[in-house]
C-alpha cells in the first residue's frame, strides 16, 4: 500500500460513501449496491480500487463476500479515519446512506431480501 495509490482511491464520491458505510461494519457486496444504488460492475470496479489500495480487505461466507475497513491502513494512513469519520458526514449523500443504512439494518431483511426489493428507502 502506497500513499499515492490511497490518495486515488480516496479520490471519488462513491468510494467515499462506501468507505461511509463500511466504517459501521462489514457489509456484503450486494447490500453495498442496494445501499449505495449502482450496479454490480461499478460497485465491482470501486472495491477493486479500494482493495488494491489496501483500505478495505474481503472475506467469503458461503456465496456472499464481505467487505471490511483494513485496520492496517487506518493505523498507517491516520487521516483515512479523518476522512471517513468526519468530513464523509459533511456530504449530504452520505448521511442519507447512513440513514439507508440503518432502516436496513433495522428491518431484520437478510442480503437476498434487500435484492428483492423487500426493503424501500424513500422519503
Amino acid at each position: 500500500m502506497n500513499l499515492i495509490q490511497v490518495m486515488k482511491a480516496l479520490s471519488d464520491e462513491t468510494r467515499i460513501r462506501t468507505l461511509n458505510l463500511l466504517k459501521d461494519g462489514d457489509l456484503c457486496v450486494c447490500e453495498l449496491e442496494v445501499l449505495l444504488d449502482i450496479n454490480q460492475s461499478n460497485a465491482s470496479r470501486h472495491l477493486n480500487k479500494l482493495t488494491n489500495a489496501g483500505i478495505i480487505d474481503y472475506y467469503k461466507v458461503a456465496k456472499y463476500v464481505y467487505y471490511k475497513i483494513n485496520e492496517n491502513a487506518i493505523n498507517e494512513y491516520p487521516f483515512i479515519r479523518e476522512v471517513i469519520g468526519e468530513q464523509a458526514m459533511k456530504l449530504k449523500q452520505c448521511n442519507k446512506d447512513n440513514d439507508r443504512l440503518k432502516k436496513y439494518r433495522n428491518s431484520g431483511l437478510n442480503c437476498d431480501e434487500l435484492k428483492s426489493g423487500s426493503i424501500c428507502f424513500e422519503d
